[in-house]
Formats: C-alpha cells, structure tokens, sequence
C-alpha cells in the first residue's frame, strides 16, 4: 500500500518569538543563525544545516538561542531530506515547551511522518497516537496510524481500525490483504463483495466467482448463473465459454437466450472462426431449431405444464419468453410457477426469477426478489452479486 507522504517542514521562525519577546539572540550566535535563514530561503538547505554548526560552537547559549538554533535546524533538515537531523530537532522543539498548541500538533504530525519514513514504527505509532489524542478527527494521522499498524505487523490492531475507517479503496484493499495472510477467507471475500459492489473491477468480479464455486456444498447446477453473471461483467472472451454457456442454455430449456450468448460470441469473434468455426456453426443451427420447435409447441405445452403443476416447466418457459424479449408474458408464466410450489430447487428459482427481471429491465423488482434468496449452495451468493452488479455495473479493467 502507498504510504501518505508528508514534508515535516518545520515552519520558518524569525529570531525572536512573539511569545518570548524578552528573550534575545547575541550577535555571535545570532549572525550565523541569519546566514543559514539566508542559505535556506535561497534553496540551499544542506549547506544552511552545515552553518549552523557555527552557532552550535557558541559557548554558554541560552535556552532560547537553543531553541532558535532548532527551529532553524528542523526547518533546514527536513527540507534537505537529513531525515535523523531533522528528528532530533522536531523532538528538542516539542520538548521545549516554547511552542504554541498550533504549532505544537503540526511539529508532532511532521515527527511522526518522519519515524514513520525512517521505518522507526514502534516511535511513529507513539507519536501518532499522541498527535489523535489531541485531535482525534484527524483523518491524514488516522490513515498513517493504519499504514503504520500494517507495516510493521500490527494486522489485528490494523484490521480494527480499517472496519471502522473510510471505505476507501485502497483501505479496502489493505483489510483484503490482512485477511489474507490471517486465512480469514470468509472476511476476505466480504471484503472483496464492498470492493466490487463500490469500485468495480474486473479482478475483483473475477475473484469473487471464482471463489464461490470453489465454495464447500456449491451447486453443479449453478454454472449456468456463474456464467451469465460473467457474461454481464463482460468476463467471457474463449469460445470454450460461449460455447459450454450456450449448451447450457439449451439444456435448462432457453432456447432464445442460448441464440443470444451464440451471436454474441460470433459478434466479439470468439466464434465462427478458427478450426471449430463448423462446429460453433451447428450449435448455432442446433439452438434455431430447438426455438423453432419449442415455439411451434409453446400453447399445447403450456397447458399441459400448468394443469400437471409442473412447476420447473412452467418456469423455465416463462424464463425462456423472458430471454427472447416477452417479458411480461413470460414473469406472469414465472409467477404462476412460484406460487406453485413445486419447484424442485425452489431458492434456485427465486435467483433465476431476480436475473429475470433485472433483464426485463425490472431493477427494483429484481432488487426485491434477489434480497429474497436464502439458499446456501450459492443461491444467496449469486443473488448477492447480481445485486452488487445492479447497482453499479460499470465494471472497469
């Protein structure tokens, strides 16, 4: 994960302190102090840190012209990247008791920056910590605090504090990477679920279906759903898939909508091409045919569908008619199926019954009847998916 990047510049200070007007500089301390402001104003940060140890040569100082001398100190060094100068500077500053609330919190933030780069993480979570207990709305040392937790080890205290965070993608995805490494496989997939459901993905839809057939107890029966759901995401691209898909549509009575997935695949060139391109040709002919004769058939099998109460029949025509651009036909065949309740695979067909009316264009009704969904073979997952995928199917690379 980027770490937040912070430039610890200590803010540039005159040599008398507005809250210690009584306090002076002497000259030989003083002129030194003025050449290095100089040098520092001008760019010239590494060469304004190597003339301070001209005042630092100066005998008998004042607490005051200490402090000076350190603000400048912390100024120059940070500015030139002397990362370990710098921090003994920001530390002598804050210990001081010369420095202003504001002032104050800004020098711990840039302290706990550069722990932090320094890789001193034990010191940066410290310092951090301090600087949230004084502010604890503070949403750049929140972030650190994180990314702090994280890098060094710290998973579970990281972990809690990215559950209750922002959502923000890249939290998201340092919370996936926690769950990783702990095994917590089920956190991670939840995880995984708001990432694709808020910033959409393509590795991120692919993971999560890959990962639900791999599922203990997921349903032979589902391939069909897993494949039209990546149909959707636009995550098919072999002819392999158009074509297994296609069979499958055909197997569960859908006729019109394995002459979709078919012309589909000839449209992106995944088929008609190739040394297989005669064989896409036959399924092709094989789906026209079978829509042919279910359609010629459809009114005496209808009937007969509905006086036997067959409710998986009926279903699946109504889906059918639903695929080839009837829906409204076609839900009423689906409804009167449900209300059957005969189904053999009863959660399988209020998932089916959900995609059905988010193609129909249906997507509140679709919302509803997905919500509905309870199976645990996969049914509820996929249900789950389609309603991430509803509400944001802009899918990116």
């Amino acid at each position: 994960m980027a770490a937040i990047g912070f430039t610890a510049a200590a803010p540039m200070a005159g040599l008398v302190s507005a809250a210690h007007a009584a306090d002076t500089v002497r000259a030989d301390v003083g002129k030194p102090l003025q050449e290095a402001q100089r040098l520092l104003s001008s760019g010239k940060a590494r060469e304004a840190v190597a003339k301070l140890k001209d005042a630092d040569a100066v005998g008998n100082k004042t607490e005051f012209e200490k402090y000076q001398i350190e603000r400048v100190r912390a100024a120059a060094a940070s500015t030139a990247g002397d990362t370990p100068t710098a921090i003994r500077a920001f530390e002598t500053l804050i210990a001081s008791g010369r420095l202003s609330a504001a002032e104050k919190g800004k020098f711990q933030e840039g302290l706990a920056g550069m722990y932090y780069r320094a890789k001193d993480y034990p010191k940066a979570i410290t310092a951090i910590q301090g600087v949230l207990k004084d502010n604890p709305n503070n949403s750049t040392m929140q972030q650190l605090l994180t990314q702090t937790y994280f890098i060094s080890g710290r998973f579970n205290e990281a972990a809690a504090a990215l559950k209750t965070g922002k959502q923000s993608e890249e939290n998201l995805q340092m919370l996936a990477n926690i769950q990783l490494k702990q095994n917590d496989k089920t956190g991670y997939v939840q995880t995984i679920e708001k990432l694709a459901g808020s910033y959409p993905k393509a590795s991120y839809w692919a993971d999560l279906l890959n990962r639900v057939q791999g599922k203990p107890g997921f349903s032979r029966t589902l391939g069909l759903d897993v494949l039209r759901l990546r149909l959707a995401l636009g995550q098919l691209s072999k002819p392999s898939e158009y074509m297994e898909m296609a069979q499958l549509a055909l197997q569960a009575g859908n006729a019109p909508e394995a002459i979709k997935i078919i012309d589909q695949g000839y449209k992106k060139g995944a088929l008609g091409t190739g040394t297989d391109a005669a064989r896409h040709q036959r399924l092709k002919d094989l789906a026209n045919k079978t829509l042919a004769d279910s359609t010629a058939a459809q009114a005496t099998q209808q009937t007969t569908l509905i006086a036997n109460k067959d409710a998986d029949g009926l279903f699946n025509m109504g889906y059918a008619m639903v695929s080839a651009g009837k829906a409204d036909q076609g839900i009423a065949l689906m409804d009167q199926a449900l209300k059957f309740g005969t189904a053999r695979r009863p959660e399988e067909m209020k998932l089916h019954y959900g995609v059905a009316l988010l193609s129909a264009g249906k997507k509140s009704q679709a919302i509803s009847a997905l919500k509905n969904v309870k199976g645990t073979a996969g049914e509820a997952d996929l249900a789950r998916y389609w309603t991430l995928y509803a509400n944001n199917p802009n899918v990116a690379a």
